[in-house]
């Protein structure tokens, strides 16, 4: 069983930053693609960032493009996503995700375990 457990939101002034941690229990996090994904009250849950099994690869959403970026420390099991130039529209439930395979996916149909979420919150 896998488990996926993020940390790291919050409150935060629009233009400030955050880091979001996903630590994954279980002994083949190397063999997987991971993923960030966002999702506001009664909406679809939303594409951020995704990135393979090894780091070398990353795919991010257009707007969230050049302001977050997508890390992994394989050692740790653990992956991150740094969170730039904040926005009020990047208030959201964040959820990490793992891939049902090694690459940087980006449609929640290719990921099969998901984290219980981190809200953060951006203040104008």
């Amino acid at each position: 069983q896998v488990q996926l457990v993020e940390s790291g939101g919050g409150l935060v002034q629009a233009g400030g930053s955050l880091r979001l941690s996903c630590a994954a229990s279980g002994r083949t996090f190397n063999n997987y693609g991971m993923g960030w994904f966002r999702q506001a009250p009664g909406k679809e849950r939303v594409f951020v960032a995704a990135i393979n099994w090894s780091g070398g690869s990353t795919n991010y959403a257009d707007s969230v493009k050049g302001r977050f970026t997508i890390s992994r420390d394989n050692a740790k099991n653990t992956v991150y996503l740094q969170m730039n130039s904040l926005k009020p529209e990047d208030t959201f439930v964040y959820y990490c995700a793992r891939s049902r395979s090694e690459a940087a996916v980006r449609n929640t149909y290719q990921y099969n375990y998901w984290g219980q979420g981190t809200q953060v919150t951006v203040s104008s």
